[in-house]
């Protein structure tokens, strides 16, 4: 078996991702999605909007909207306790500031990921819409160079993780929420 060094491929792979930002088309997406995906406002705002929309279910859009916040939130106590130094490229300056000095997680992949399950889990649309784009702000934070792949990949982990436990608080019923904690007698 060859041995396989995680942390030369992370560069590479940052490298090879980062070459892409050099294609002004794709610079400019990627820095518009990191504006947008800054502390999880764009995902915020959808849930929001969500709420607006669905009067009927206007609880568990905000739920699923708390549920994208706490994932965020999570990140970001994770990212102080790792403090992991953002990449370096000796080719390549980075696209655009970071919000901190830290990378691991990725607070954007964290977010992303949260929104894809939670506002996926409300939406049917949302399944066709939201998980590409979060795809898209994932690898938008590799490409403007910010961001480890490994960064990513577990910032999308923790946020499906997080939305995908809150799930079922998220869709019950508020009376059930209110009546007991949820449990049934």
């Amino acid at each position: 078996m060859r041995y396989v060094d995680c942390a030369a491929a992370d560069r590479r792979l940052l490298a090879a991702m980062r070459d892409c930002g050099g294609h002004p088309r794709i610079a400019t997406a990627a820095r518009a999605l990191s504006r947008t995906g800054e502390h999880g406002a764009l995902w915020l705002a959808a849930g929001l909007a969500g709420a607006a929309a669905d009067r009927e279910r206007r609880g568990a859009w905000l739920r699923a909207t708390a549920l994208v916040a706490a994932a965020h939130l999570a990140s970001m106590g994770i990212k102080r306790a790792v403090r992991r130094p953002r990449p370096r490229l000796a080719s390549h300056e980075p696209l655009v500031r970071a919000a901190s000095r830290h990378s691991f997680p990725s607070s954007h992949a964290t977010s992303a990921a949260a929104a894809a399950v939670a506002f996926g889990a409300l939406c049917p649309a949302g399944h066709r819409i939201v998980p590409p784009l979060a795809a898209v702000m994932c690898v938008s934070r590799i490409v403007v160079g910010v961001h480890y792949p490994t960064d990513v990949a577990a910032g999308a982990a923790l946020g499906g993780l997080t939305a995908g436990l809150g799930v079922a608080w998220m869709t019950r019923p508020l009376a059930d929420l209110s009546a007991g904690g949820g449990r049934h007698g």
